[in-house]
């Protein structure tokens, strides 16, 4: 049996939350990831009606919790623009009511992620860590 539950830890990162003031938005909480090779973020973007709005992920990483700073590209399976929310038409699934990912690869212990938005909104965002690959997992 293939079993994915015991290989992963999942953390919240940002609460279920309103969006909040432009140029702010959320501040994420510090993940460490010791243990642990690999980590996903998930961003989960509610009911958005603003077309001029956005929303973008911003991942930080660092050695210790006090020097956190912004992730390379070369350091994400993805990008942050694609995991974040562009403005233009709102539809369902796809820029609101959706939720998208983003892979950290780098050699940091820390990660965390921030989303900053372009307009004050009570569009609900959220984002939870989902740590892989752990050092001790149970042998199938």
């Amino acid at each position: 049996m293939k079993d994915l539950k015991t290989n992963i830890k999942v953390q919240r990162v940002i609460s279920p939350v309103a969006a909040g003031t432009t140029g702010t938005g959320q501040v994420g909480k510090i993940i460490d990831r010791q243990g642990y090779e690999g980590v996903t973020l998930i961003y989960d973007y509610g009911a958005i009606t603003a077309t001029n709005a956005t929303f973008t992920p911003v991942v930080k990483h660092g050695d210790v919790t006090g020097t956190m700073t912004s992730v390379a590209d070369a350091d994400l399976l993805g990008t942050e623009a694609a995991a974040g929310i562009a403005a233009g038409a709102r539809t369902s699934g796809s820029t609101k009511n959706v939720s998208k990912k983003l892979g950290y690869v780098g050699g940091k212990r820390y990660v965390s992620s921030n989303i900053v938005n372009t307009a004050t909104a009570g569009t609900p965002v959220a984002c939870t860590a989902i740590l892989s690959h752990p050092a001790d997992a149970p042998v199938a």
